[in-house]
């Protein structure tokens, strides 16, 4: 494998795509002013910019999926208004986006290839699926897939499924491909994996434009970085320039980093511990884990470790194989989120828009939900307490919305974390367990989440998080458990702390330094 640090020259190739002065305007908003951008064959364009700052507007106008208010598409020297979907495809334009647009009752290789089967027989056109996956098994090789193309959609990880999407964009003959947050799921060993991938395609002559808020992402991949701050190209940096500072800079005009500062006050007493649990994950392995009162506690490991299981265990929503968890000296084994709720347990889980909040409904709806009895008067819910809960939750945590009577679904992917968090913050945690929790939001809305954590640290409450961002593990934990195969393979305290150190023991190595048992 290719070392994540390595980097290929960009190639010198005159522009086949370029955009030139386009503007998007929707009543009353300027999505997207007067910008300007070019596509080398081969080039690696990193494209930075808060939630809101025009980057799925710009790519909408390069998929055809809307057409610019004014200015000049032009593709291999011919100029056009606007593309349409076709003419997108036709140009080589494959998209992966952040969201998957994929079957959980298809197999791996009709995901891949839905809309454009290979098909066989006379009058009545079949499905040529033995061709179909024969065609598959290369393009999982190259993403450096571990499962099969029969396999199920449904059996898949997170992490698995954004490989098949990946894999079903190299699918097309593309001249560049675009890449919205493709490692927001992916823990370390699947990101350099993709990485690799990138490289190849560069040296391959394909372009790529790696939308990421993950900024050490971008310094190691990109040839060129595009900035965009409220709908405007506000810089660009060349290969030389690229750094995490600079980057930030342009997207906000301030510089943020990951918090690492110590705690305001020691870690108390051992609030929740896991005695020996064994999960779904890995039914045989027991877990033993302690939490403590006014820390956060950083739980790493690669993809099937068990982290993610660990957590749903504790929250009552997956089995619990063996062993118990201990709350304040009380033993119990949660069946049901309610136990786990009704403990003061609370659960920000990985995937949000499908288990954290409910889209379609309000603000004010999504943060009552979980507490109804406290927003009810005679059965029925008292829409006044709950739009004064929802008030005081949307100032508290900085809500970006007009009201708290808009749809979820329509705020950033930011705001929806918000709105997750201040369910269970109206109603007093003891232990909260955030799985992923800066999964595809901006640089500046991460910064809010540290802060929530750390204030939610300094009261007292016991803060688990699991997260496959090396930088914010290493930057926001006071302790961190590393999980291989289902147990825990160690414990670093901060003196400890580094990348390599929580790779060792995520493989299942040890490291030269003392852990904790």
């Amino acid at each position: 494998m290719t070392s994540v640090a390595a980097h290929i020259e960009p190639a010198s190739a005159e522009p086949f795509l370029t955009l030139a002065n386009i503007r998007k305007v929707y009543p009353g908003v300027v999505a997207l002013s007067s910008f300007s951008m070019s596509v080398s064959p081969g080039e690696v364009i990193g494209l930075v910019g808060e939630n809101g700052a025009g980057k799925s507007t710009l790519m909408k106008i390069l998929g055809g999926v809307i057409a610019p208010s004014q200015g000049t598409i032009t593709i291999d020297g011919v100029p056009r208004a606007s593309l349409t979907v076709a003419d997108s495809m036709a140009a080589g334009i494959a998209f992966v986006h952040q969201e998957l647009n994929l079957f959980d009752n298809l197999d791996v290789a009709a995901n891949i290839f839905v809309g454009r089967e290979p098909l066989t027989g006379g009058f009545l056109r079949l499905v040529d699926e033995k061709k179909q996956h024969e065609m598959v098994i290369p393009l999982l090789k190259r993403v450096g897939a571990n499962f099969s193309a029969f396999a199920p959609l449904a059996s898949l990880s997170l992490a698995q499924r954004q490989m098949v999407e990946i894999a079903k964009a190299l699918s097309v003959d593309a001249r560049l491909v675009i890449l919205d947050e493709p490692t927001s799921i992916l823990p370390l060993s699947e990101t350099e994996k993709l990485l690799d991938v990138i490289r190849a395609l560069k040296a391959d002559g394909i372009s790529v434009i790696f939308i990421s808020h993950r900024l050490h992402e971008i310094e190691l991949i990109a040839d060129r970085v595009v900035v965009l701050r409220d709908g405007a190209l506000v810089g660009t940096l060349d290969r030389g320039e690229i750094d995490h500072q600079r980057m930030v800079k342009l997207m906000i005009g301030r510089d943020i980093k990951v918090p690492s500062a110590p705690l305001a006050n020691a870690p108390g007493n051992i609030a929740m511990s896991a005695v020996g649990v064994r999960t779904a994950a890995h039914p045989a392995q027991p877990v033993s884990l302690d939490l403590r009162n006014g820390e956060i506690l950083g739980l790493a490991g690669l993809v099937g470790s068990g982290r993610t299981e660990l957590a749903r265990a504790m929250f009552g929503v997956d089995p619990i194989y063996g062993g118990y968890f201990e709350l304040d000296g009380d033993k119990f084994r949660p069946t049901h989120a309610s136990q786990s709720i009704a403990r003061g347990i609370f659960l920000v889980p990985e995937d949000r828009q499908g288990a954290g909040v409910l889209l379609d409904l309000s603000i004010a709806e999504n943060i009552s939900l979980p507490d109804l009895p406290a927003h009810a008067t005679s059965f029925f819910v008292n829409r006044g307490l709950e739009i004064q809960t929802a008030e005081r939750q949307k100032r508290n945590l900085a809500i970006m919305t007009p009201s708290v009577a808009t749809r979820t679904g329509s705020l950033s992917g930011g705001n929806q974390q918000k709105v997750v968090l201040a369910k269970w913050l109206a109603m007093s945690p003891k232990v909260m367990i955030f799985d992923e929790p800066t999964r595809g939001i901006d640089i500046g809305a991460k910064a809010e989440i540290y802060r929530l954590m750390r204030e939610l640290a300094d009261v007292g409450v016991a803060v688990l998080m699991i997260s496959s961002d090396m930088e914010e593990v290493i930057g926001v934990s006071d302790r961190i458990a590393v999980m291989h195969e289902g147990r825990v393979a160690g414990i670093l305290n901060r003196d400890q702390f580094s990348g390599e150190n929580v790779l060792l023991l995520a493989v299942g190595k040890t490291i030269g330094a003392k852990t904790e048992p």
